[in-house]
Order: C-alpha cells, then structure tokens, then sequence
C-alpha cells in the first residue's frame, strides 16, 4: 500500500539524520541553489531542521529553516490521515483547489524574504558550526 511505502521511507530517511548528522560540513552535499547562484533556497537548512526536530531541539530548527519547521508537522498529520483513510477503505484524501496556488505564493515569498540582507539574520539557514 502506497502510503505505508511513504511511511517506511519517510522513517528511513529520518532514521539516517538521526545517525548521520548534516552539521558536518558537506556531509550531504551542497546546495545547487548556493552554489551556483549564492542565494537560499526555500530548501537551504531542511536537512539540518529535520535533524533538529528528530532529535527535539526545536529551537534549533526553527533557526535553520522556519517554513520546513511549520510544514514538517502539517505533513505527517497529512500522513496520518491518509494512511487511515486507506486502511479503513475511506474515500482517497483529496486537496482543495487552492491548497497548491497557496503553497506556492508562501514557498516562493518565503525564498525571496530569506535572500532579503536586512532577514539574512533571521530567515537564512546560518553557517554551518
């Protein structure tokens, strides 16, 4: 079943981070986004933000990347649902129209505020220690 396929790497993924901690310089790569245009993605810190909220420094992700810190709760609700719904041979879960647009508007205003230099302080995910 689709979602638990989701679900068994989802958990794998994290099971790695918890492990193998992206604080060491490079030690998932770099961002193309940085590397080639010198500029944060919406993406920049996810990584480290995952790692952070895995191993309860919630603080600390918030610090690296705040959109992923929001949304990375929201979708394993998301999950959730969907996997229940499946299970109990429910109706497929289904997002409103304007969900995307919406998504869309805050992941690219999120990416233009964190390149912003008066938020660079506040909205970037940081140098690595």
């Amino acid at each position: 079943m689709l979602p638990l396929a989701v679900g068994a790497a989802a958990l794998a993924g994290a099971a790695l981070l918890v492990v193998r901690s992206p604080y060491q310089p490079a030690s998932y790569g770099i961002c193309p986004s940085v590397l080639f245009l010198g500029v944060y993605c919406p993406g920049c810190g996810g990584l480290r933000a995952t790692h952070d909220m895995l191993t309860g420094d919630l603080a600390g992700a918030w610090g690296v990347n705040p959109l992923w810190t929001l949304a990375a709760p929201l979708l394993a609700v998301t999950w959730v649902v969907w996997t229940l719904r499946r299970l109990r041979g429910g109706p497929p879960l289904t997002a409103p129209r304007w969900l995307p647009w919406t998504v869309l508007v805050v992941v690219v205003a999120f990416a233009v505020l964190r390149n912003v230099p008066a938020l660079v302080p506040y909205l970037s995910p940081g140098p690595l220690p």
